[in-house]
């Protein structure tokens, strides 16, 4: 693979994760082009690369788009995880003491960033949980499957989830890893299932996302901070119009 497209790839994979880029975000090839210093033929490749691990995808017309997952897709999704992650931690036969200091270090983090408000971090960080586990545990190739798997329920979270339960979520997560500690995996393995599935509980998979919702943010009155915008006043006279017969 070709370095820069590897850096392109995985700086929208990344920003993404970090719910930086909302699902539907066009992804113009030649600005990507121009921000990364490579020609377009390498942006088209990283894309690529992208929409098979089914990340973005493109219109003839209009070119590369992050995906918007349907509500069948998002269940989809979810139950990949459940079946992944739950049958990960099942094949499991001793963690080593490095893995779970470098787990409770993660939830340590987790914890800070939701009673600091950092929203941003925290959503990254509650995503990264899973990857950093499978990283954790050695399996590289099960760690790119659940690195793009939670990327995609990223951008699910984004449409159908209505509130943020950060807080519930690294409480499961915390439950994860005292269970893993204490040598019970297969405790480990049923929490791990019963998180993933709260989370898949918590989406409103029966909305609708707005497609305008962008907009009706930008042009809502209460966007505006204080007073809105002054409407100008012409003071000229208004136009007289002759009646023709």
């Amino acid at each position: 693979m070709n370095p820069a497209s590897a850096n392109i790839e995985e700086a929208i994979l990344s920003a993404i994760l970090a719910g930086r880029i909302n699902p539907g975000t066009r992804l113009g090839e030649q600005k990507l082009a121009d921000l990364f210093g490579v020609s377009r033929t390498r942006v088209r490749e990283a894309m690529m690369r992208l929409e098979t691990r089914g990340v973005v995808q493109v219109s003839a017309r209009r070119g590369w788009f992050v995906v918007e997952p349907s509500a069948e897709e998002a269940r989809e999704a979810f139950q990949t995880r459940r079946v992944i992650e739950t049958g990960l931690l099942q094949t499991v036969r001793e963690v080593p003491p490095a893995v779970l200091e470098s787990l409770r270090e993660h939830v340590a983090i987790e914890r800070a960033a939701i009673e600091t408000g950092d929203v941003s971090s925290r959503a990254c960080l509650l995503g990264d949980f899973h990857i950093h586990l499978a990283d954790a545990l050695g399996n590289r190739l099960l760690t790119e499957i659940i690195r793009d798997l939670t990327a995609r329920t990223t951008l699910i979270s984004m449409l159908y989830q209505p509130t943020e339960k950060a807080e519930e979520s690294s409480h499961d997560h915390e439950d994860i890893v005292a269970a893993m500690e204490a040598g019970d995996l297969a405790r480990a393995a049923r929490l791990m299932d019963e998180h993933i599935g709260k989370v898949e509980a918590g989406l409103d998979l029966t909305a609708k996302p707005d497609p305008l919702a962008g907009l009706r943010e930008l042009l809502s009155p209460s966007t505006f901070a204080g007073n809105a915008p002054s409407v100008p006043h012409h003071h000229t006279p208004a136009p007289s119009f002759e009646k023709k017969d």
